[in-house]
């Protein structure tokens, strides 16, 4: 999937398929600045890539009582990213649940042609003109002209691939503004809910050193390089403070 670093985007209207309804449930515990559960849809929107015409679906479902969101990709991609932002150095952490149903091992992560997932948990870091230098405002200054927004400044992208691989941290293989962190590889897992709890900061650092400080988180579930198909769940996501 060419849009690893989630360059210029594109946000179409927020019906059918493409909306993801997600709503904020506000946890009570000082160390949580928000937790996204999947029962309402006003904390998300769709967003879709200029040259990609076939578009991954996000829907909610019930699950023992519970809301949760399905997300399926059928030789498509397309993301959905959350109005929220936070600051990475105030809340570093990131939570979250997520069930593989259907996946594929031809994905390849360090080629362009096997960039796809069947589930991606975005990062995105917020460009800040008053800290880049010449360049970067030139270059991100004719991207806002043409889109109307700012791309990213950087990404890194949580990530469930079908191959077994040895590194957790990988350059994208489009853009040196993004990195793969690979929580889960190959099949085993499959069918089972499994919960993650990443440090943002620290992945950040590892890769790039130290990060703007303003951050917005994104889903996707893209398989439209490979042609493959994959249905992922999410439970929920949730930003908050590093636990002692």
């Amino acid at each position: 999937m060419g849009s690893a670093g989630l360059p210029p985007l594109r946000t179409v209207p927020v019906t059918g398929p493409f909306l993801l309804a997600v709503g904020s449930a506000f946890s009570s515990g000082p160390d949580v600045l928000f937790r996204e559960e999947f029962e309402s849809r006003a904390q998300w929107e769709p967003l879709t890539f200029p040259k990609i015409k076939a578009h991954s679906t996000y829907t909610l479902i019930r699950e023992k009582e519970k809301s949760i969101l399905k997300a399926e990709s059928r030789t498509s991609a397309s993301a959905m990213v959350c109005r929220r932002t936070f600051n990475v150095y105030e809340t570093p952490s990131l939570r979250w649940r997520w069930r593989v149903e259907q996946l594929s091992d031809w994905g390849d992560p360090k080629e362009k042609a096997g960039d796809d997932y069947p589930i991606r948990v975005y990062v995105m870091f917020s460009y800040d003109p008053t800290q880049a230098i010449l360049g970067e405002r030139l270059t991100y200054g004719a991207a806002k002209a043409i889109y109307g927004q700012y791309p990213p400044h950087s990404t890194q992208n949580y990530v469930w691939t079908g191959r077994s691989i040895s590194e957790r941290i990988i350059q994208s293989p489009y853009t040196d503004q993004a990195f793969m962190v690979v929580l889960e590889k190959g099949k085993e897992r499959v069918g089972q809910w499994v919960e993650e709890s990443v440090k943002v900061l620290e992945d950040y650092r590892k890769a790039f050193g130290d990060p703007p400080a303003k951050a917005g988180l994104a889903v996707m579930s893209d398989t439209d390089n490979t042609g493959e198909s994959a249905v992922v769940y999410l439970d929920f996501i949730e930003v908050g403070k590093d636990k002692p």
